[in-house]
């Protein structure tokens, strides 16, 4: 299980671990770009992976290459939705993302089929053609004009970044949205409670054949969270436009307690159909922390930096998504079962949402701060302008009477 589970993480660790740098691309030369040239490296290295006939050049071209192409692809699609979309920013989040749900469904069941009757290569091969339509769909993402941006990023009066001067474009990383404490306490929330996130995910299926052998269609535990993290996406992604500013991270709070919980009942069902109950109601609220991550960061930084904040955030997650699973499986092959990993697997989600709890206080804080600071430079300003105004008109009334003196 551990060998399996560093298999399984390290592909998708490599695919956010790529997310910090793909967000400076992002800025450089745009959504479009970047998502068309990670689309095309991301076919290069699937369609190379049908070509090798051992396992070890797979590392590079599979977990690598198509890795890093699937990066370039991903990031830019969340960026993307903020610029058109503000007032149903987390509907359009949901709607976008619950495609991934729909794919762990569906996927599963043409890979078996495919991979039957035509063999891995072929397979492979005719997965190409999904990547070869996310190339065409990249070309989708029409770029903004420069001042639209700046209207966008000057209007946004919800984000402390809106509020500052604003600063020259940042060429490589920007480590100056760090600055924004309710951005750098939300970094470090959501990676805190992903240690634990990602282990369900990895093992329930070796978990499930362990527990319930004459089960039969064990699989289908995983299409449960699938199907009800769509429904959650959209069904969240609506509430999320409902609730206002900041505040939407208590909807992440929520559903970081309920994976939590639900990981932690993962060992106590004896029955096959409270299992089924418990995936449902896990992927129901992995689909909300899902849909609202990308209309937080617009909440925390804005729109000018929204691309990099995503991008730091999805580095800092590939670090628990890689090591969490492994030690779950190391566990296992020391105790003999899942129990105990599950059972520690339900603590960083409920860590972490403790922890995303204070960043609504901090951001209204802060923005109080800064209400303050602005409306002092008002109160200066209309002094100053009251002076001029007094000094100008007793200068006029001194040249009247020096005229008619």
């Amino acid at each position: 299980p551990s060998f399996t589970a560093w298999v399984g993480s390290l592909s998708m660790g490599m695919i956010f671990f790529c997310c910090p740098i793909v967000s400076v691309f992002t800025d450089l030369f745009g959504c479009r770009k970047t998502a068309v040239v990670g689309a095309a490296v991301g076919f290069i290295g699937l369609m190379s992976s049908s070509f090798v006939s051992s396992i070890e050049p797979l590392y590079l071209t599979y977990g690598i290459i198509f890795a890093c192409g699937c990066s370039f692809a991903y990031q830019p699609s969340l960026v993307i939705l903020g610029h058109y979309f503000k007032k149903r920013l987390g509907l359009v989040n949901g709607i976008v993302t619950a495609g991934s749900s729909i794919f762990t469904v569906l996927l599963p069941l043409l890979l078996k089929v495919l991979i039957d009757s035509m063999g891995l290569v072929q397979t492979l091969r005719v997965l190409c053609i999904f990547m070869f339509v996310l190339i065409l769909a990249g070309f989708t993402y029409r770029p903004l004009t420069s001042s639209t941006k700046d209207k966008e990023s000057g209007s946004s009066g919800s984000s402390l970044f809106s509020r500052r001067k604003s600063s020259p474009p940042k060429k490589f990383f920007n480590f100056g949205i760090f600055k924004v404490t309710a951005y750098a306490v939300w970094a470090v929330g959501i990676p805190l409670a992903l240690f634990g996130y990602f282990v369900p995910y990895v093992h329930l299926v070796n978990h499930v054949k362990e527990t319930f052998k004459d089960e039969n269609n064990k699989e289908v535990v995983l299409m449960c969270i699938g199907i009800t993290s769509g429904v959650g996406r959209l069904l969240f992604g609506r509430i999320a436009d409902y609730v206002p500013g900041v505040k939407k991270v208590y909807l992440q709070v929520l559903s970081f307690c309920f994976i939590g919980l639900m990981s932690m009942m993962i060992p106590l069902c004896g029955v096959f159909g409270a299992l089924i109950a418990v995936c449902l109601i896990m992927g129901l609220f992995d689909g909300c922390f899902i849909s609202i991550m990308a209309p937080i960061a617009f909440e925390l930084v804005g729109a000018q930096d929204v691309s990099q904040a995503i991008g730091f955030l999805l580095g800092f997650m590939s670090v628990p998504m890689t090591v969490g699973p492994p030690i779950a499986g190391l566990l296992r092959d020391k105790l003999g079962s899942y129990d105990v990993a599950f059972y520690l697997a339900g603590i960083p989600p409920l860590l972490g949402g403790a922890v995303l709890c204070f960043i609504p206080w901090i951001h209204s804080k802060k923005q109080s701060e800064i209400s303050k600071t602005t409306g002092g430079e008002k109160m200066e300003k209309m002094l100053e302008n009251q002076n001029s105004l007094l000094s100008s008109s007793s200068g006029i009334f001194k040249k009247e009477s020096d005229s008619i003196i």
